[in-house]
């Protein structure tokens, strides 16, 4: 029970406003109330959400685990260290990781402040010798290429830190990453075989002009890929042996734990987060660390990291961590525990049942982009992992669908929407078109609001910048639909109203 002083505060909107804290400036809300991703820090019931590949706005469920905490920490000073061993210790449960004993779990604010973490692991103190080899930042993040090479990627860290973005974090930085495209000019897809064989020129390139190597595996990109191959990847490590350090980008989490364990098996590190498919609020992230690694990382000092990190965020007595301050992210804590609520819900879940739910949402999705003239499949790889993975097992199943559109058929010339109608189509989707009502009568798709994934820049078509929107299914989807079968047909009506405004645009 609450103390009588604690019983008059208002802990909903003070756990709101601790939800936009502790991060770089893209969590911090705008005059409409929501962060860089078009989310606000309460829950949004009216929103039907398809853009988990964006972010998502917190759940009911989600907002009030994090006010309970909230309270605890409220009532008691020395809670704080307490509740985040226990988030750390319940997150390598529920992702698996901690079936690899020794594998250790480091908190960072976002998938972009993980990449730091990991390249200055992966350098051991020896920088500007390193270089990444990443994909093309359009797939992965704006930021990514920054802090990998040991730039500030934002204009404030997320310990409140007033920095200049694109300037040193540390007094030596690393090489700027080399990019590998995963498309054509156009949009189309490269050939795996294409792709891999770039990765591994520019890895040979680099082990052998520096001697070491950071190559970042991403799964899943912003439009579903993976590259490089998981085999190239282990090629390449079994060639370079510990001159290679790993990264898998699997900030998505669109990954079952039996994969993600098989990755620390490799000694892969792993990114990832809570905020994308598991559907927890932005700016919650973690490094997973294979004990090989971990054990390395042990003599890497962290001072570089003082503007980003905590001695909190690491895991209890790691040694190099305590030149860091022994500061508290109210803000990361409040946002794994809504994440980590939403992952325990998913987890909870029978494997067949996930994977015959989103296999019929592929198809029912897949099929609509296919058959309506005013849509087109952005091409996106079948996913292939391992010979390893289970037969049956979700992760293999596509969950992230982007498309383009174009105007209606009437249109003179059929044109897909340009880079700047599809910004404006994107966010028209969140409102309800109160006045257009009448034209749909049938479905009422107008007055209904979505999120759709945010547009990702994907070439030129006809020498004009287009970009994709992206249809997503995610672990809340999953959790909410198995109550209440209408994930579906809200998704039907989603695209109904891409048409409607796309007639809008003609």
């Amino acid at each position: 029970m609450l103390p009588p002083s604690l019983l008059l505060r208002d802990f909903e909107s003070e756990a709101a406003h601790l939800l936009t804290q502790g991060g770089d400036t893209r969590i911090e809300l705008n005059a409409a109330g929501t962060n860089a991703y078009g989310c606000a820090p309460r829950p949004d019931p009216a929103l039907v959400q398809f853009g988990s590949s964006t972010g998502s706005v917190i759940s009911e469920a989600g907002f009030q685990a994090a006010v309970s905490l909230y309270k605890r920490l409220s009532s008691s000073a020395d809670c704080y260290h307490f509740e985040i061993e226990r988030q750390r210790r319940e997150l390598a449960c529920l992702t698996g990781a901690e079936r690899l004993p020794g594998t250790q779990v480091v908190l960072a604010a976002s998938g972009t402040d993980i990449h730091l973490y990991a390249a200055l692991l992966a350098a051991r103190g020896e920088r500007g010798a390193l270089q990444a080899v990443m994909v093309q930042p359009e797939e992965t993040g704006s930021g990514v290429p920054a802090a990998l090479a040991a730039l500030h990627f934002a204009a404030q860290t997320s310990q409140g830190c007033a920095v200049k973005r694109g300037a040193p974090v540390a007094d030596t930085p690393l090489q700027p990453p080399a990019l590998v495209a995963l498309r054509h000019a156009d949009g189309s897809l490269r050939s795996a075989a294409e792709v891999d064989a770039e990765f591994a020129a520019q890895v040979e390139h680099r082990v052998q002009t520096d001697g070491r190597c950071l190559l970042v595996l991403t799964d899943l990109s912003k439009t579903g890929l993976m590259a490089p191959s998981l085999a190239c990847a282990q090629q390449l490590q079994q060639r370079f042996g510990e001159q290679l350090a790993v990264l898998v980008d699997a900030c998505q989490l669109r990954l079952s734990s039996n994969t993600l364990l098989a990755y620390l098996a490799q000694d892969f590190m792993v990114a990832i987060t809570g905020s994308k498919f598991v559907g927890g609020p932005a700016f919650c992230g973690a490094l997973l660390l294979p004990p090989g690694v971990a054990q390395r990382s042990h003599q890497v000092a962290l001072n570089v990291l003082r503007d980003y990190s905590s001695r909190s965020d690491w895991p209890e007595g790691w040694p190099p961590a305590q030149v860091l301050q022994d500061t508290a992210n109210v803000g990361l804590l409040l946002r794994w525990e809504a994440a980590l609520t939403e992952l325990r819900r998913f987890q909870a879940i029978p494997e067949p049942q996930i994977h015959d739910f989103l296999l019929e949402w592929q198809l029912a999705v897949s099929q609509r982009i296919a058959q309506d003239d005013f849509l087109e499949a952005l091409p996106v790889a079948p996913l292939h992992r391992s010979d390893s993975t289970p037969a049956g097992s979700w992760d293999s199943i596509q969950t992230i669908f982007p498309f383009l559109v174009y105007k209606p058929a009437e249109h003179e010339g059929r044109q897909l929407l340009t880079r700047e109608e599809t910004g404006a189509l994107y966010r028209q989707m969140q409102q309800a078109q109160g006045a257009e009502r009448a034209l749909v009568p049938v479905t009422g798709a107008a007055g209904m609001r979505f999120q759709l994934g945010q547009p990702v820049p994907c070439g030129l078509q006809d020498g004009v910048p287009v970009s994709a929107l992206r249809m997503c299914s995610s672990a809340r989807l999953v959790t909410q639909t198995l109550a209440a079968r209408q994930s579906v047909a809200h998704a039907m009506l989603a695209f109904d109203k891409v048409k409607l405004l796309a007639q809008r645009m003609a």
